[in-house]
C-alpha cells in the first residue's frame, strides 16, 4: 500500500455506532453517581421537559481572563420540571454478572397517569392495573406481606431505587396523559436507611430543588431530534464529490476494495439520522424556579421588571411554562416537548467553570417567533400607545 502525502482524518465518530432510531424515547441512566455510605440519604436524578431556548447577560468572574468582571450574553434552556412522586421502591443485589433486581414494593395509591402506563390502549381496557395489590394494605395480613418485603431488602439489598413518576397532567405544553416513570438511585445512608427513605416519600411529591442546586454541574440524558433518512454527506460531513461527477455528487466514491469483498462497517453510508440516545456531561444550572414563588419569574436584581420566564407568546411549540423550572447553559437534546433525564453528576466537580458562582443581569423574554423587540406586553402598548379599534 502506498503512503498518503497528506493525513485524512476520518469523517465522523465511529464510537456512536450503530446509528439507529434509539429504542427507548426517555433517556436511561446508565449509571449512576458512586455511592457514599457515610453522607445522608438523597435522590440522585429527576425527569424535565424541554420547553424551549432563550438568552441571558450576566457578569463573568473569571481573574486571569480578558472577560473577567465583563458582561458576557449565554444561551441557555429552560427544562420545566414539575414534582415527582414516588409510588415503589426497588432492591437490587450484586452477583457477579452485574446487579439484580431483589424484590419491588409499590404504593397503595397510584393516580390514573401512572396507571396508563402499564397498557397500550387506556380507554379500552379495563384498568384493573394495581386493583388487587392496593388492597393488601387495607388487611393486617397484607400489610405484613408488605413489611416483610421491606424487611427482605434491609437485609439483602444492596443498592435501593426509587420509582418515581412525573405529574405529566401539570404540563399544559402538552398533550399526553400518560407520565414517564423511572427508577432513581437513592444514594448516601445505610441500605436500612434508603428502604426508610423512599418508604416515607410514598406518595408525596418531590421537587426538583430537592435533587439539584443552583450553580451545579448536571449531565442530560435523552434522545435527540429525529431526522430521518439522510444522506453521506449530512449524516457522516464527508466531502461532495466534484461538480462534473456523474450520477450524483453526494457520495462516498469508493466505499472499499475489490477484496474483502464486503462493504466495512467503518464506510459511511446513508441511513437514519438523529432520535438517538445521548448523553450530555456538565451543564451548568443557572437558575431553579419555583412555581408560585419569586423565583419563578424572569427578573434579577438588576432588572426589576415584574415578568414571568417564559416569552411573549409563549415558548415556540411549547407553550406557558406554569411550574418549577431550571434553566440552564447551553443547548440540551431533543426537541421541545420532548423528556429529559436529569442526573447529579459521576464526578467530583473542581474545574473554575464548575465553582463559578452565576449572578444572572437580565433574562430575555422578548418573542421568539421572529424578531421580538419588546420584553413585556406592557412595554409593547407604552411603545405603541392607544392602536385604533
Amino acid at each position: 500500500m502506498s503512503h498518503r502525502k497528506f493525513e485524512h482524518p476520518r469523517h465522523g465518530s465511529l464510537g456512536f455506532l450503530p446509528r439507529k432510531r434509539s429504542s427507548r424515547h426517555r433517556g436511561k441512566v446508565k449509571s449512576f453517581p458512586r455511592d457514599d455510605p457515610s453522607k445522608p440519604c438523597r435522590l440522585t436524578s429527576f425527569l424535565g421537559y424541554k420547553a424551549g431556548m432563550t438568552h441571558i447577560v450576566r457578569d463573568v468572574d473569571k481573574p486571569g481572563s480578558k472577560l473577567h468582571k465583563k458582561e458576557t450574553c449565554e444561551a441557555v434552556t429552560v427544562i420545566e420540571a414539575p414534582p415527582m412522586i414516588v409510588v415503589g421502591v426497588v432492591g437490587y443485589i450484586k452477583t457477579p454478572r452485574g446487579l439484580r433486581t431483589l424484590n419491588t414494593v409499590w404504593a397503595q395509591h397510584l393516580s390514573e397517569e401512572v396507571r396508563r402506563r402499564f397498557y397500550k390502549n387506556w380507554y379500552k381496557s379495563k384498568k384493573k392495573a394495581f386493583t388487587k395489590y392496593s388492597k393488601k394494605y387495607e388487611n393486617e395480613t397484607g400489610k405484613k406481606e408488605i413489611q416483610a418485603e421491606l424487611e427482605k431488602m434491609k437485609k439483602y439489598a444492596s443498592v435501593v431505587r426509587v420509582l418515581a413518576h412525573t405529574q405529566i397532567r401539570k404540563m399544559k405544553g402538552l398533550k399526553q396523559k400518560k407520565a414517564h416513570l423511572m427508577e432513581i438511585q437513592v444514594n448516601g445512608g445505610s441500605v436500612a436507611e434508603k428502604v426508610d427513605y423512599a418508604y416515607k416519600f410514598f406518595e408525596k411529591q418531590i421537587p426538583v430543588d430537592a435533587v439539584f442546586q443552583k450553580d451545579e454541574m448536571i449531565d442530560i440524558i435523552g434522545v435527540t431530534k429525529g431526522k430521518g433518512y439522510e444522506g453521506v454527506v449530512t449524516r457522516w460531513g464527508v466531502t461532495r464529490l466534484p461538480r462534473k461527477t456523474h450520477r450524483g455528487l453526494r457520495k462516498v466514491a469508493c466505499i472499499g476494495a475489490w477484496h474483502p469483498a464486503r462493504v466495512s462497517f467503518t464506510v459511511a453510508r446513508a441511513g437514519q439520522n438523529g432520535y438517538h440516545h445521548r448523553t450530555e456531561l456538565n451543564k451548568k444550572i443557572y437558575k431553579l424556579g419555583k412555581a408560585g414563588h419569586e423565583s419563578h419569574n424572569g427578573s434579577t436584581e438588576f432588572d426589576r421588571t415584574e415578568k414571568d420566564i417564559t416569552p411573549m407568546g409563549g415558548f415556540p411549540h411549547y407553550g406557558v411554562v406554569k411550574d418549577d423550572y431550571i434553566l440552564i447553559k447551553g443547548c440540551c437534546v431533543g426537541p421541545k416537548k420532548r423528556v429529559v433525564t436529569l442526573r447529579q453528576s459521576l464526578l467530583k466537580q473542581t474545574s473554575r467553570v464548575a465553582m463559578e458562582e452565576i449572578k444572572l443581569k437580565f433574562i430575555d423574554t422578548s418573542s421568539k417567533f421572529g424578531h421580538g423587540r419588546f420584553q413585556t406586553a406592557e412595554e409593547k402598548a407604552r411603545f405603541y400607545g392607544r392602536l385604533k379599534a
